[in-house]
């Protein structure tokens, strides 16, 4: 694969994890009872749903920093496990697939901001 193909699909799991995260984040901080509904499904209390979306909003800024990157992506890794494990449990595989996708772009952005550092490492 090209360095520019490499770039643009970076940059391209970048924008629509940022965006899909965005959107998740916010719905579940403005209370939408829709996205808290799997937390309270799993018996979890109704701040956690609150804390998801906090994290989900703060990883979704903190992708686009180098620094942060590697983290950031990480945690948001987490996250979707948490929510492909919910969707395969108590609802059904085919509501995963957008977890999945998003575990995707958080695995490239991962491995994109590892293969950064080791690129400056061996200047």
């Amino acid at each position: 694969m090209s360095t520019k193909v490499k770039i643009i699909f970076m940059y391209t799991s970048l924008g629509l994890t940022t965006l899909a995260f965005i959107a998740a984040g916010s719905a579940k901080l403005a209370g939408v009872e829709q996205m808290h509904l799997s937390f309270a499904l799993m018996g979890l209390p109704a701040w956690f749903g609150y804390f998801i979306g906090a994290s989900e909003l703060a990883g979704a800024i903190a992708i686009w920093i180098k620094k942060l990157s590697i983290l950031a992506a990480s945690g948001l890794l987490v996250i979707m496990a948490g929510a492909t494990f919910f969707h395969v449990v108590y609802d059904s595989v085919a509501n995963a697939i957008p977890a999945v996708i998003l575990c995707a772009f958080l695995i490239n952005i991962i491995i994109n901001r590892v293969n950064d550092i080791n690129a400056l490492d061996s200047k």
